[in-house]
């Protein structure tokens, strides 16, 4: 008996040691600390959406306690009763409000607000309450006008684009477009196949232009050379001498006491000389009429 009764005592106390650690380790992961102590406050509230137990309950962005239970109350219809366990050293004046707020990724929690009363709340008190309006409300109020404004305009834009698409034009077009490219791709390759054909060619005429011009360099080189080396102020001398010379004449000319300045001025000379010529003529006209007067023939 007394070895029957130590093993049953055994099992039953390891399954209640089970049960407590299930009880705690279940707290624990929801953050509930079952040896700290704690005051606890009600709040009523029409919609809890996203409440749960263990949503954190904050002052200014600090958690000071969590929720621990969320009832129906029954008594109340339409209410839900959220009861929070806050830190024990925390006071709540008169005048605290819980308001439950929303974030986009921790879920609701309730956000105090500390009064201004002269009087703190006894453990167990109503607070008042309210909801904050979270970013997901102010995204939704704000853009939801706005997007059920934009609806028909996209809904006309669908519209006319499947026009544009189903419109026959389109197609023939994008067919337009590709014989476009299609010759832009055999131009393409024309210009290639032509600068790969002309480009060495011009390089060529290009060599044998430099080499002409090199040529003529040369050439005009020599050109200098030979210039330089001819006798140019012995020629220069000759020029001056001869436009001496010239000068010399055309004075002797304007000179009416010379004798070619009298044969270009002296008008008596110009007359005699006119009247010689003017005789010399006339004797030249009687000789062929009358040739017998001045040339005699005498046969033997």
């Amino acid at each position: 008996m007394k070895k029957i009764f130590n093993r049953e005592f055994a099992i039953g106390l390891s399954v209640i040691v089970a049960i407590l650690i299930l009880i705690f380790g279940i707290d624990f992961l929801k953050g509930i600390n079952l040896f700290r102590p704690a005051h606890y406050y009600l709040a009523y509230y029409d919609n809890v959406d996203e409440l749960t137990v263990s949503s954190p309950v904050l002052i200014n962005g600090f958690k000071v306690g969590q929720v621990r239970e969320v009832n129906f109350d029954y008594t109340k219809p339409g209410k839900v009763e959220v009861v929070m366990a806050l830190d024990k050293n925390l006071k709540l004046p008169e005048g605290t409000r819980a308001d439950i707020g929303t974030t986009l990724l921790s879920g609701a929690r309730i956000e105090l607000t500390m009064g201004k009363g002269p009087e703190m709340l006894p453990t167990g008190s109503e607070l008042q309450t309210g909801v904050k309006e979270g970013l997901m409300s102010s995204v939704q109020d704000g853009l939801m006008p706005a997007i059920t404004g934009i609806l028909p305009k996209v809904d006309s834009l669908l519209y006319n684009l499947n026009l544009l698409v189903a419109d026959p034009a389109l197609s023939a077009s994008i067919g337009r477009l590709d014989g476009i490219t299609s010759n832009l791709l055999a131009t393409t390759q024309g210009l290639n196949s032509t600068m790969n054909n002309q480009v060495p060619r011009l390089a060529n005429n290009t060599v044998k232009l430099t080499q002409s011009l090199d040529t003529i360099v040369g050439n005009l080189g020599q050109l200098s050379y030979q210039l330089k080396s001819l006798p140019i102020d012995a020629t220069v001398d000759n020029v001056n001498q001869l436009t001496a010379n010239l000068s010399q004449f055309s004075r002797q000319l304007n000179d009416k006491n010379s004798t070619l300045g009298l044969l270009t001025s002296d008008p008596e000379l110009y007359n005699q000389l006119t009247r010689v010529s003017a005789d010399i003529d006339s004797l030249l006209v009687d000789i062929k009429k009358n040739p017998k007067r001045y040339i005699s023939i005498k046969l033997l």
